[in-house]
């Protein structure tokens, strides 16, 4: 299943590769780390008990984030060496819940497989953006997921293995944005109705703890395929 969604992928990356989006920002440090970190604070959307905690450790991610060129904008490549990580469009919140399954049974019209819903997050950034929120588990089982989309995967495209890198900084830096895209629509009546979790106390030490294993995680070896 996971092969079949591997090559999925590559598919719709091919297209994606082919040119720019025309308006569509980029999955980058600044938009998702930075100006999410600074809103939540700046609106006083963080409890105070826990604010200081949040503030530190999210300022402690984001420094670490900064040095994945690929990330920040700036140019060079440093550690990543050689040539440039490539940008393309992507799906952009590429996660099971986001993929409809047809049925093998299903009329050939249909396209039986994968079939990927929700394009409002779509932008621009490194392929393996749309590889890492498919993954679940322990470093064992993650490992076997990912050889599993990335076998996929290269029947109809390359995959750059020096991407595996931003695996951890894209996680992290989705960590920080979803809570921002959660606190920035909190007057819709239809937020607090289906995330009544957020916004309290023991959610945002929830944010600390998991912005502190992410610290950690950052710092690992990343994952091998």
């Amino acid at each position: 299943m996971l092969e079949w969604i591997g090559r999925f992928l590559a598919r719709i990356h091919t297209v994606g590769a082919a040119k720019p989006f025309v308006s569509r920002p980029a999955l980058d440090l600044q938009s998702f780390g930075i100006e999410s970190r600074e809103w939540l604070l700046s609106h006083d959307k963080v409890p105070l008990d826990v604010q200081s905690a949040w503030a530190k450790m999210s300022q402690d991610a984001i420094d670490l984030i900064a040095g994945h060129v690929c990330l920040t904008g700036a140019g060079g490549q440093k550690d990543l060496d050689r040539e440039p990580i490539k940008r393309l469009r992507l799906h952009g919140d590429c996660h099971p819940g986001n993929i409809l399954w047809t049925p093998l049974e299903s009329p050939a019209s249909a396209g039986p497989g994968p079939h990927f819903v929700d394009l409002d997050d779509a932008r621009s950034g490194p392929a393996v953006q749309d590889l890492w929120m498919l993954l679940s588990g322990d470093r064992q089982q993650r490992t076997r997921q990912l050889g599993a989309l990335v076998d996929g995967y290269e029947q109809f495209r390359d995959f750059d293995r020096r991407e595996l890198a931003l695996i951890e900084p894209l996680r992290t830096l989705r960590l920080i944005h979803y809570s921002a895209w959660l606190a920035r629509r909190w007057d819709d009546p239809a937020f607090p109705i289906n995330f009544p979790w957020f916004g309290s106390s023991d959610y945002w030490q929830g944010q600390v703890q998991m912005l502190e294993e992410q610290i950690e995680a950052m710092q690992d070896a990343p994952l091998v395929v």
